[in-house]
């Protein structure tokens, strides 16, 4: 089975009022298949005419140029002390949920064996750097949250790159929203008038092929994200899972000029659970081995670069079921509560900030 492709085209052109729009029946087909694969499988491919391949080549030649330089350079732009939610977070220090969480090893234990995760063996292997996008709040309880960004030296192309990068996956996932919303029986806006002002992170990971690049090698535990939704543009090397509502594994594949959306435990809280949070993880897997011969005969860099954003509810909104979802049968277990709490409950349990909020 594959993702669906959703060309966001059609949409764009309806909202955009252009003359020759797609018929109203279109674009209500469109929207029930964006929202029934992120109920169904947790993730939907989209084509944006507005991020072309091109742009994510030119993010990805940047980002490897950083991954690529010495640690002890790298820990130049670490900020501990804002949860690592700007600039770069090391390998070795974010814990994957699959270890710590209880419930989460009792459900994996209960999978058959072909769709159990891999086992990792302690932290992620993998670098991280955070870059805020979008505007934040004037006034707001979680400054941490919506802290200055941190600017490498020596890369004059980096600011406007992940800027500019940044805002287009944002551009893409606002449509994905609306659409979503349009197909779960929501207004328009449901979703799009809470992100507003979010702590929206564009996030690429970094993962040296050359030092961990042997088959089997966890680089990102079995997770959910705790965002709103997650997109990606596509990595130059494979090896993502992810887990559909019917308990099957499937490897991603994304084809080129595509970008991959993943619903997040805040979607799963507005849904009331009729939206669940894909679970996933990143392993070198025989596709990725492939990937790295192909790249040491083409003399390419050995960074393994997710162009991953994390686009959030904003921290001060209040997250509970929406609309007719108050009455889902499980909206008992989404209680409100306000997003940027939930943030930084979900951040003490997978060791980005202090436990208790300390």
């Amino acid at each position: 089975m594959d993702l669906p492709v959703v060309d966001l085209a059609p949409y764009l052109r309806a909202a955009a009022g252009d003359a020759a729009p797609a018929g109203e029946e279109e674009l209500r087909a469109l929207c029930a298949t964006v929202s029934a694969s992120l109920r169904d499988t947790g993730a939907l491919l989209v084509m944006d005419p507005r991020c072309s391949a091109a742009d994510n080549d030119r993010f990805l030649d940047v980002v490897e140029r950083y991954f690529a330089r010495s640690a002890d350079a790298k820990r130049l732009q670490e900020r501990p002390h804002l949860h690592y939610q700007v600039g770069v977070t090391p390998e070795g220090v974010e814990v994957p949920r699959s270890l710590v969480d209880e419930n989460m090893q009792e459900k994996i234990r209960s999978m058959p064996e072909e769709f159990q995760p891999a086992t990792p063996k302690g932290p992620d292997p993998k670098w991280r750097y955070m870059w805020r996008v979008g505007p934040r709040p004037a006034n707001t309880r979680f400054k941490e949250l919506n802290s200055e960004p941190v600017i490498p030296e020596g890369l004059p192309e980096w600011k406007e790159t992940m800027d500019s990068w940044g805002s287009k996956m944002i551009s893409a996932i606002e449509v994905v929203a609306e659409m979503a919303a349009i197909g779960f029986g929501l207004s328009k806006d449901a979703f799009t008038s809470l992100m507003k002002e979010g702590p929206h992170l564009l996030a690429p990971t970094g993962s040296d092929l050359q030092r961990h690049g042997s088959e089997g090698t966890v680089f990102a535990g079995f997770h959910y994200d705790l965002n709103f939704l997650t997109i990606h543009g596509r990595s130059r090397f494979p090896g993502l899972n992810i887990w559909l509502r019917n308990g099957k594994k499937m490897e991603v594949k994304v084809p080129v000029g595509c970008l991959l959306i993943q619903s997040g435990k805040q979607l799963e809280w507005l849904t009331g659970g009729d939206c669940l949070a894909g679970m996933h993880e990143v392993v070198v897997s025989k596709r990725t081995l492939d990937a790295i011969a192909l790249a040491k005969e083409q003399n390419r860099s050995l960074w393994r670069v997710s162009s991953t954003l994390f686009a959030h509810i904003a921290s001060d909104a209040i997250l509970k079921p929406l609309g007719h979802f108050a009455e889902a049968p499980d909206a008992h277990s989404y209680p409100p509560i306000c997003a940027g709490d939930y943030v930084e409950q979900e951040l003490s349990v997978i060791n980005l900030k202090g436990k208790d909020g300390v």
